[in-house]
């Protein structure tokens, strides 16, 4: 990880960014230049799993994957995050360790604020405050939602639910295939199911005209189809 020159808020085109929703005075705009800016290549770890927590990061371009280390050190994604999104918040406060690990999905430029930065702006900016408040609620949401479709959902169903909800989330590219490229073990370790399952998965649904793939690639030919799959469970429920 290398750091780079600083980029401007006020330059940002991550118009969801909490912090850049929340710059509405001189005062904030100058309280954010304090981060550090990062890049981070493709692969490459930026968060560890039980280190000292060093502040909050913030998708500026790229894509990443939070995850958790669960029994017999089979790892769990949590979260597939893109520009403009939060990463470690979790830990923000705590002063502790991160309970997660991320690592870039590409290469990647990433926002970094200090804990000592962050909680300054959110003494000094009330719009922020707010939209944290509102982020953690949100975020307590999609996790409650999760944890029921990991109980009641069959392989086949995790499966095609984690497949339109990557199409969701980050769209289609110039190819007409979903924006967002993951492996088999991937794609398992978000749905909550094992490499062999989502390989037999993706087999069946080949076979059956639902999707096609090449490579990583995976686009859906007619997603209302697919998702009359797991129409009970309210497949447009985000996670």
């Amino acid at each position: 990880m290398m750091r780079r020159s600083s980029i401007h808020c006020s330059s940002c085109e991550n118009y969801e960014c909490l912090i850049k929703k929340s710059l509405s005075t001189d005062e904030a705009e100058r309280l954010a230049m304090q981060k550090a800016t990062l890049n981070c290549k493709k692969g490459q770890q930026f968060i560890m799993e039980g280190t000292p927590v060093s502040g909050l990061f913030f998708i500026y371009k790229g894509k990443a994957k939070v995850l958790k280390t669960g029994i017999y050190g089979k790892e769990q994604i949590l979260r597939l995050v893109q520009e403009g999104e939060i990463i470690g918040h979790r830990g923000f406060g705590t002063k502790n360790k991160y309970a997660i690990s991320a690592s870039a999905l590409e290469d990647a430029i990433l926002c970094n604020f200090s804990n000592e930065t962050l909680d300054l702006m959110m003494k000094k900016i009330p719009e922020l405050t707010y939209e944290l408040m509102l982020f953690y609620a949100d975020e307590l949401n999609r996790s409650e939602t999760k944890v029921k479709k990991l109980a009641q959902m069959t392989v086949r169903e995790k499966v095609i639910d984690t497949i339109l909800f990557i199409q969701r989330k980050f769209g289609i590219n110039h190819k007409g295939g979903i924006n967002l490229q993951l492996s088999r073990k991937e794609i398992a370790d978000y749905s909550g199911t094992t490499e062999e399952q989502v390989i037999r998965t993706i087999s069946s649904l080949k076979s059956e005209a639902l999707i096609k793939c090449s490579g990583k690639m995976i686009s859906i030919p007619d997603t209302r189809k697919l998702q009359s799959e797991i129409s009970e469970h309210n497949f447009y429920l985000d996670q």
